[in-house]
């Protein structure tokens, strides 16, 4: 269980004034070490990216990627208060502080686990339907490299996605694996562990092509939960917290700590498994087979060509 850290982290984060420095201290005495911490600015907001990596047992294991995805975890000064959106960055902060708790009580992990998020207060919102989306503080771009870390094997994308009309169910979802422009089939040992996780069966939220495609050539997106796959060549999978309302990312007041808490525990346990090799995201022979009968797909990680 994994609440404890979660609260801990929706309590460190819900503050205007809560930045990197704060949440890597906050780290450093749940007992992390390894934390990177980078100012991106843009000309009137900056925020601060985060990359922990926690490190497991044994040498030459894969390393699990973990990104807490999001725009921001405040909309000041139009909202006072966390907004829906931070889900992403709390359970990424919970989770590091779960690992580390884990380790100091012998039970480190096989491989590492990089868990990348960022830390802003005041991010700006934008105009979507069905509802408002948190819009990012700075470049899209610049965050979406700096998330990627070359030795993740994989790729976890946590991400809030409750302001849709297509996934009605309170708690967690995973999407299907994405990987160099291709939707494949749902893993089924996600499938497996979600369901052990939930004790409920597995929800799957739908993608379409251009939910894969970088946000840079503003085509409609159900949202960002995929734009990890657009910077990785590993595969990835959005870990969705889901709603059976329609939630704006940007509200505040609707922060479901116990669903939160669900998708770190998930995304603890994939980590354990697939460091041992008892988990996949995907069939790698039947991806290569598809790339030698269909070819490369890598042109749908691209703003595309140029619209008239």
């Amino acid at each position: 269980m994994a609440l404890r850290q979660v609260i801990d982290a929706y309590e460190l984060l819900d503050s205007a004034y809560v930045d990197g420095k704060a949440v890597a201290d906050h780290l450093r005495d749940e007992g992390v070490e390894d934390i990177r911490i980078e100012r991106v600015a843009a000309p009137d907001r900056h925020t601060d990216f985060m990359q922990i990596r926690i490190p497991g047992s044994r040498a030459g294991a894969p390393a699990l990627g973990v990104i807490g995805k999001l725009g921001g975890i405040g909309a000041r000064p139009a909202q006072i208060g966390i907004v829906s959106d931070a889900d992403g960055a709390v359970a990424a902060v919970a989770m590091a502080a779960k690992l580390a708790s884990m380790a100091a009580k012998g039970d480190r992990l096989d491989g590492d686990v990089i868990i990348s998020t960022h830390i802003c207060p005041a991010a700006p919102t934008r105009p979507h339907q069905p509802v408002p989306f948190m819009s990012s503080p700075v470049d899209r771009t610049i965050l979406g490299k700096l998330e990627i870390h070359p030795d993740m094997a994989a790729v976890l994308s946590i991400d809030t996605s409750r302001g849709n009309r297509v996934v009605n169910h309170k708690g967690i979802a995973i999407t299907p694996t994405v990987r160099e422009g291709y939707i494949l089939p749902v893993a089924k040992d996600l499938i497996d562990i979600l369901e052990i996780v939930t004790a409920e069966p597995a929800v799957v939220m739908p993608l379409s092509t251009q939910d894969i495609t970088p946000y840079t050539n503003d085509l409609f997106h159900i949202n960002s939960i995929l734009q990890p796959s657009v910077y990785a060549s590993v595969p990835v999978v959005g870990v969705a917290v889901t709603a059976r309302s329609v939630v704006p990312g940007s509200a505040t007041g609707a922060t479901q700590l116990d669903d939160i808490e669900k998708s770190v525990r998930f995304s603890i346990e994939v980590a354990k498994n697939f460091s041992r090799g008892n988990c996949s995201f995907h069939d790698a022979t039947e991806f290569q087979k598809l790339q030698m009968l269909y070819g490369s797909m890598r042109h749908l990680q691209t703003p595309g060509k140029a619209v008239p």
